[in-house]
Formats: C-alpha cells, structure tokens, sequence
C-alpha cells in the first residue's frame, strides 16, 4: 500500500505543473511498452530494468515524503529523464554502445544534479541551524566534495559488478600505446613503453586464442576516470552557479529550480 501512496503522491505534486506531469506520464508509458516488449520477447533482464525503472520513479515522492522536502518540477523531470536515459535507452536499448558518448553525457548530468542536491540539503541544514553557518564558499566546497563522493562510489560499484560477474560495466577502450614498469625487461622499475600497437592476442589456459584488432585492450582505467573528469565538470558548473547565487545574492533561475525545498508546515 505504501508504493501506491508514494505513486499518489507524487501524482499529485505533479500536477501542481501540467508540462512536468504530461511528461512523467509519458516516461511511464514508455517504460511500460518496453517492459511488455520485453516481456514477449523474453528478454526477462531488460524486463527486470523495465520494472526497477518503475520503481525508482517513485524515489522522489519516497524522499519527499520521509524527509518533509519538496522537489521543483524541472528537478523531477530531470530526474525522470535521467533515470529513462540510462536504465530504458541506456541499458535496454543499448544506447551505450550504439551512441558515443551517451554514458559521457549522462555521467556530467550526473555529476551537476549531485551537486544540486549536495548543495541544497547542507543549505538547508545551514539556514535552519543557529549553530551551523557556513560560508557560501564551503558551503559550495561541500556540495562539490558530495557529488563528487557519489561519482566515485558509482565507479566502486561497477569495478566490483565486473570483479564478481564480469557485467563490463566500465567499458572497454582500444589503445595504441602503453607505458608499463611490469613490461620493463631489465626490471628497472622504469616505464617500458610500447608504441603504435596494432593488434593483441590472448592465449587462454583451455588452448583457445582471441584476437584485439586496433590496439591494445584497456578494461576499464580509461572509462572510469573520464567519467570522473566529466563528474568533475558537471560538479563544477553548477557549483559556480550555487556560489554566485549565495556569494552575490543574485536571483538565479537555475538554481531556483534546482534546489531542494523544505515543505511548508503551514501547507500540511
């Protein structure tokens, strides 16, 4: 009964904003449609995405309704456009592979919508507190160093999904050159570098042979620090914006849309 209140809920929020409401309904039926796509063609995984997808878009109205806070509309859409980007076209779709740079763009609006949300729960903590009063800078140190902790826990958990059931979660990159001191034939402890690397074969206990056309195989160094890096560059995007707004009292329509309110008791 609870998911139908947190559903009721967050239908009911929604309504407060018709464009952001058509375009949650709109999500949803996309997920659904998918969903019995999968289901036919007995694709029972993306089924189970389908279904978890589902599931986390009622984590807004969960959150608001634990924690006594309000999400702007666009926050919501955002959220909800994110969560269909990733897990349905993503995921399902394969959006990762057949599009370059998809998980790029979703790492960095990752990485400035945790910025958002760090920022605004410590400046909701900041201004109800007569004992806590940051500066607008920390404040904003605070909300880079949270966003950019939840970046580095996300590549924690793919590194582990690949270690224990080889998901591929950190995707495979072709490189031509390479700088190892293991490959040091003198064992120096100097990088040995290996230069315009043109194919790799890989020679297994069982006899079997594969071969890596184009370079050499990284599995997953590369992958996990660019998504990082563009952690990083959404981190900080938004946090010049959260800093002049407080730093320099400027009226910012981003930041106003982004930021997480605490509910109105007189509303309750």
């Amino acid at each position: 009964m609870k998911i139908l209140d947190y559903k009721n809920s967050l239908v009911n929020s929604y309504k407060q904003n018709k464009r952001t409401f058509i375009f949650y309904l709109v999500l949803r039926g996309l997920v659904i449609l998918t969903l019995i796509r999968c289901i036919f063609t007995r694709n029972y995984e993306s089924a189970a995405i389908c279904v978890l997808s589902l599931l986390l878009f009622l984590l807004p109205a969960f959150l608001q309704k634990q924690m006594k806070i309000e999400f702007p509309p666009l926050f919501q859409a955002i959220i909800f456009g994110f969560i269909y980007a990733a897990e349905i076209l993503g995921e399902v779709d394969h959006y990762y592979v057949i599009i370059p740079g998809w998980d790029t763009m979703l790492h960095t609006i990752n990485g400035f919508l945790c910025a958002a949300i760090g920022f605004s729960l410590v400046y909701l903590l900041n201004r109800g507190s007569k004992h806590f009063n940051l500066s607008p800078f920390y404040l904003t140190l605070v909300a880079f160093c949270f966003s950019m902790t939840v970046g580095v826990i996300w590549e924690f958990f793919e590194f582990t999904m690949d270690q224990f059931f080889a998901l591929d979660m950190q995707k495979d990159f072709i490189v031509q050159e390479i700088g190892s001191v293991t490959l040091d034939p003198n064992n120096s402890g100097m990088p040995f570098v290996i230069r315009d690397i043109t194919d790799t074969v890989i020679n297994t206990a069982d006899g079997k042979t594969y071969a890596v056309n184009g370079g050499y195989l990284d599995i997953g160094i590369i992958d996990t620090m660019k998504d990082l890096m563009v952690n990083l560059v959404g981190a900080v995007v938004f946090s010049i914006v959260g800093y002049s707004t407080l730093k320099f009292s400027k009226k910012s329509a981003i930041a106003d849309n982004l930021m997480i309110k605490p509910v109105d008791k007189s509303e309750d």
